[in-house]
């Protein structure tokens, strides 16, 4: 699943899928939450597709819980944790099992929603979250649409409205108070610096040595605690306010993976999902573990509002040490595509800035193309890069191309 975010830009997938072919070789992909791209794939005729019913040994999946959030700030429940979850907490300590807190910390940073009713601040074009900026603005990271931070819920009036600010360590207090007999262990980057702490954490935890793990998703990936029969997944839809078209996907696949930590051994397992959206379907199917109806849902939305696999989407990333120039260069870019583009169906979005806006005193932008045909967007790019080319006010500026590619 790994996607080199640097130069070379590659994807860990294709670049075993055309390795085997250059080996003559085969290639298995094995996931309980296989990408949106590949499921197409195999939809297509791709990839062939070889399906797994049954949960290892046999086991029964375990229950899961989803705790509305809005429902306790109404009973004046302000605490991280749910009434559910902590009754449930008290349930395994008593009987001398393991917990597994999780804290769903992707797509954190920045977004706003409202506490009372769930209400998400998000963009009027591109149905991603708006991102609060130091300057007052709530900006999308697509297309640049900007708008004033708002005191009070536009849905709602509630006050309770702003942006996520809990951290496991913060939780690993609120825990220790609950529940001060219990022995803790935390497992995020700050507990894993030094070499070997990862290993050790986890041996720890396996050898009984602690009775409630909290961590981010580093702890819910694989990891196989047979005595381990309750999972709390706090926060379950930051993930799903993410400034990314595939914040569905990405909280079906986290909590999916969080949920199957419950329950692996011979007791049964059972899952808590703390949600303001426990009507979205990437939390429902996640809590079934249905992962059908997940890619259905989720396919119609690809096709309503045109991101890949049910289009192609091609990504200029731009990136400079003069943010006026860089504005400027990916605004000519923007401008050239549009006088090639002709009476083809193509869509661009942007320039705007990318989600982190500036890293290593370069400041970065991007433009996105959107067309039904890769063919499209591969001759734009072949004519955009030979205008780059002839023009020297390009050279002080980093380009890097990058297609969404359908599988």
């Amino acid at each position: 699943s790994y996607k080199s975010e640097v130069t070379p830009r590659y994807h860990a997938r294709e670049t075993a899928v055309r390795r085997a072919g250059l080996e003559h070789a085969h290639v298995v992909m094995g996931s309980a939450t296989p990408s949106v791209d590949a499921s197409y794939a195999c939809e297509t005729g791709a990839y062939a597709l070889f399906r797994m019913d049954a949960r290892y040994g046999n086991a029964a999946l375990p229950s899961v819980w989803i705790a509305d959030m809005r429902e306790e700030l109404q009973m004046g429940n302000r605490s991280i944790l749910s009434g559910k979850l902590r009754e449930e907490i008290e349930k395994r300590l008593e009987k001398k099992e393991q917990v597994v807190l999780f804290l769903n910390r992707r797509g954190y940073a920045g977004f706003v929603s409202c506490r009372a009713c769930g209400y998400v601040m998000k963009c009027p074009h591109c149905d991603v979250s708006l991102t609060a900026h130091n300057n007052g603005k709530l900006v999308c990271h697509y297309c640049g649409y900007e708008t004033p931070q708002v005191h009070a819920c536009p849905s709602c009036g509630s006050p309770y409205i702003g942006g996520f600010r809990a951290g496991t360590q913060q939780i690993e207090q609120n825990v220790k108070k609950l529940f001060p007999k219990a022995r803790v262990l935390r497992m995020d980057g700050d507990t894993t610096k030094t070499k070997n702490s990862y290993e050790e954490i986890l041996s720890a935890f396996a050898a009984g040595k602690a009775d409630i793990l909290i961590g981010t998703q580093m702890i819910v990936k694989g990891h196989d605690f047979p005595n381990v029969t309750l999972v709390g997944a706090l926060a379950a839809d930051l993930s799903l306010n993410a400034v990314d078209y595939r914040a569905g996907e990405r909280t079906f696949q986290l909590l999916t993976q969080a949920v199957g930590r419950a329950g692996r051994g011979e007791k049964p397992g059972m899952a808590v999902i703390q949600t303001y959206h426990p009507e979205h379907y990437s939390i429902q199917t996640a809590a079934e573990q249905d992962y059908g109806t997940f890619y259905e849902k989720e396919m119609d939305y690809r096709r309503l509002m045109g991101y890949p696999p049910a289009a192609e989407l091609l990504a200029i990333h731009g990136a400079g040490e003069d943010e006026a120039h860089l504005t400027q260069a990916m605004e000519y870019i923007r401008r050239y595509l549009i006088r090639i583009r002709g009476n083809r169906e193509v869509q661009i979005i942007g320039p705007a800035s990318e989600a982190v806006s500036k890293i290593n005193d370069l400041y970065r932008m991007a433009v996105y193309v959107r067309a039904p045909q890769e063919e499209v967007l591969a001759e734009l790019r072949e004519k955009l890069e030979r205008y780059i080319e002839i023009n020297k006010g390009f050279r002080t500026v980093y380009l890097q191309f990058d297609f969404s590619r359908k599988y």
